[in-house]
């Protein structure tokens, strides 16, 4: 039984992150491995609900109160074992999910603080990992049947290793040179280190999962070539086209690019595969325009290069610090203000305010961005953003970096050889079976999302293999917890 107690006994409290001054001279994560006792006082809060609403805030269905108790009664081994039966990778989720389950969670009601349910996950997986406790789990059967499996973010890894445990020969293709999709170049390392991606992929390499990288499939291998090869097809290539501006003026000046035209080449810097990144932030004024995760990341990036100035544009007004019953009740999520430990390192922030021009100089550089504040409205589903009269200015900028959001997957030959064509939001459309329109070929993630959560990837890798799973006639059923009706947008 859990400790009913708990959570009157105990605050909320995190682990200290490294102080600042001392994570800005390196890429190592923020946060430190936690104390047994903090994480056991923590995981001792959980009530073990009689309806454990994180259930419903968790696209993966983890079985949260069950780990939770195995963790305050000191059961690390079967706690891992709780938490791996719903998700491949905690690594992933326990550090970069934004954690919906904790705004679902019972002890938020009335403006209580929930369970640090993601700190007590990513603990899990690290203590299992130091035992080792995370082994390869082949299967003893090979089923005859092949699939590949098109992009190696948390989708695809998870389709992936579904379906090599099931039995069947599985092969991931990635365009990039290494396996991990934007978990590998996107995300910065203050917030994943990849020796966790590179651990999780020697075990999937030895349940017999094989990576073929450096390989634009449409390109260097055609979609006729996969489908003549193998049995099925997961197309998990994700939503990497970037949301662009192109009718502001003076967006095509020397020095304004989407941001993971900053991200990717930092990243690359990070892992010692090129010397130098092309855009550097280092001594220059930076304009960040968006809100979000990635504006965010693109923020520590920018401290990290040393840049003169950091500020961060926000087109929405600036939210309450606590939940809106009126507006968000629980356990919905909620819009309130997010601080990510990359806003207390340094910058500023401006809500309200959209940027009406990019202005350059006689060479063709961006020397500063007007803005003017905003107000914003919303008319038969449409946003419509009205600058107020009179408030317009200059902010020096040497640097401007687009984190506004994803326009869904890349066009490509890929689509055209299918016959895929992306819905209205960018997506690929797939039947109650997450099979597409092409016969034996499936989509999972963000490619079918479009731009959504880690979680989110996971979750539907795993019911898109369940799908394939069935498809090839496997024996049993593979766990499915999402179905593609969680987004009507992306089905047909």
């Amino acid at each position: 039984m859990p400790d009913p107690n708990g959570f009157l006994r105990y605050d909320r409290r995190l682990p200290a992150r490294r102080p600042v001054p001392v994570r800005l001279l390196d890429w190592h994560e923020v946060y430190p491995e936690a104390s047994d006792e903090l994480i056991r006082e923590q995981a001792t809060r959980c009530m073990d609900c009689g309806i454990p609403f994180c259930h419903q805030g968790c696209p993966l269905g983890n079985r949260i109160p069950d780990w939770n108790d195995l963790v305050r009664t000191d059961t690390w081994d079967f706690a891992i074992e709780a938490l791996h039966a719903t998700n491949n990778f905690p690594e992933f989720t326990g550090r970069l999910c934004p954690a919906p389950c904790e705004a679902a969670c019972v002890l938020g009601i009335n403006g209580g603080q929930p369970v640090t349910i993601k700190q007590v996950e990513v603990e899990i997986i690290n203590r299992a990992f130091d035992r080792g406790t995370v082994v390869p789990n082949p299967s003893p059967t090979p089923s005859g049947r092949r699939v590949a499996v098109v992009g190696s973010g948390p989708a695809g890894l998870a389709a992936a290793q579904q379906l090599a445990r099931a039995g069947h020969e599985v092969t991931v293709y990635e365009r990039d040179d290494e396996p991990g999709g934007l978990l590998r170049y996107g995300i910065p390392d203050f917030k994943l280190e990849k020796h966790h991606i590179d651990r999780r992929l020697d075990q999937l390499r030895a349940e017999g999962v094989r990576f073929v990288t450096s390989c634009h499939v449409g390109v260097d291998v055609t979609a006729e070539q996969l489908r003549a090869e193998y049995d099925a097809v997961v197309l998990a290539a994700g939503a990497l086209a970037g949301r662009d501006t192109p009718q502001t003026p003076g967006r095509a000046l020397r020095g304004v690019h989407l941001a993971m035209e900053h991200l990717v080449p930092a990243n690359r810097v990070v892992a010692g595969k090129q010397d130098r990144a092309e855009i550097d932030a280092a001594g220059r004024h930076v304009i960040i325009i968006g809100g979000g995760d990635t504006a965010a990341d693109c923020l520590g990036v920018a401290h990290r290069q040393g840049a003169a100035s950091v500020t961060q544009l926000d087109i929405y007004p600036l939210p309450p610090e606590q939940r809106d019953e009126s507006r968000d009740p629980w356990p919905t999520w909620p819009t309130i203000l997010r601080n990510y430990p990359a806003h207390e390192e340094g910058g500023e922030r401006a809500f309200a305010v959209a940027v009406q021009e990019f202005v350059g100089d006689a060479d063709g550089n961006v020397r500063a961005v007007r803005i003017a504040e905003v107000t914003v409205t919303r008319k038969n589903g449409q946003r419509i953003v009205t600058p107020v009269p009179g408030t317009e200015r200059e902010l020096p900028a040497d640097l401007v970096l687009l984190a506004i959001g994803f326009a869904g997957t890349e066009e490509g030959p890929l689509l055209e050889q299918l016959g895929l064509v992306r819905t209205p939001s960018g997506a690929i459309a797939c039947g109650p079976d997450w099979q597409t329109d092409a016969p034996g070929v499936f989509v999972a993630g963000d490619m079918h999302r479009g731009a959504s959560l880690v979680v989110w990837a996971i979750a539907e890798g795993r019911a898109a293999a369940a799908a394939v799973h069935a498809y090839l006639g496997g024996a049993g059923v593979l766990p499915a917890p999402v179905q593609p009706a969680d987004r009507p947008l992306a089905v047909r």
